[in-house]
């Protein structure tokens, strides 16, 4: 199986990918989708396609930030060793450590915190991987986070920082 779904891959990548939008749009769709499902075998034939591992949806989730979200360890790892980019943002500056932080994958997000992305990273609203182990109360991922550089005083948009949010010192927003 794995042989033929790797020669459709090199089949469309050599002709119909130029010719054709829709066709790339399927593959994304079908790379996308074998992330969710955390498909290794699946994965493994758009690696060895040299498929675009940063390509994102439309709401702009790459198959490394799906992956962690879902909870596959072993295809967030064929994909970090393959060279998935683990610092990209979605459209909301997510990054794939912070989906994994805030489903509680524990490995998946350890495995991340490894990577050579910055531990203070910003999402679109400022906060830090280190605010969200805070607001989910991910006690040991915060300590890890401490001990690979991340500022546990850093604030958000609402001036809250991890330190606090760990407490459950929240600052919301003020309504205008």
């Amino acid at each position: 199986m794995r042989i033929f779904a790797l020669a459709t891959m090199l089949l469309l990548s050599g002709w119909a990918l130029a010719d054709q939008p829709d066709t790339q749009t399927q593959l994304k769709g079908y790379f996308f989708d074998a992330a969710r499902r955390g498909d290794v075998v699946m994965l493994d034939t758009f690696i060895d396609s040299h498929f675009d591992l940063d390509a994102q949806d439309s709401k702009g989730y790459t198959a490394l930030i799906l992956a962690a979200y879902n909870g596959h360890d072993e295809a967030v790892e064929h994909l970090l060793k393959a060279g998935a980019n683990a610092c990209a943002q979605d459209l909301r500056g997510n990054t794939a450590l912070m989906g994994a932080i805030f489903k509680g994958e524990f490995k998946i997000a350890r495995r991340l915190m490894n990577t050579d992305c910055n531990p203070d990273q910003r999402n679109g609203a400022g906060q830090t991987a280190a605010m969200f182990a805070g607001l989910f109360k991910r006690v040991e991922l915060l300590n890890d986070l401490s001990q690979k550089g991340a500022d546990l005083n850093a604030k958000d948009a609402q001036g809250n920082t991890a330190a606090q949010l760990i407490k459950g010192e929240i600052r919301m927003p003020e309504s205008h």
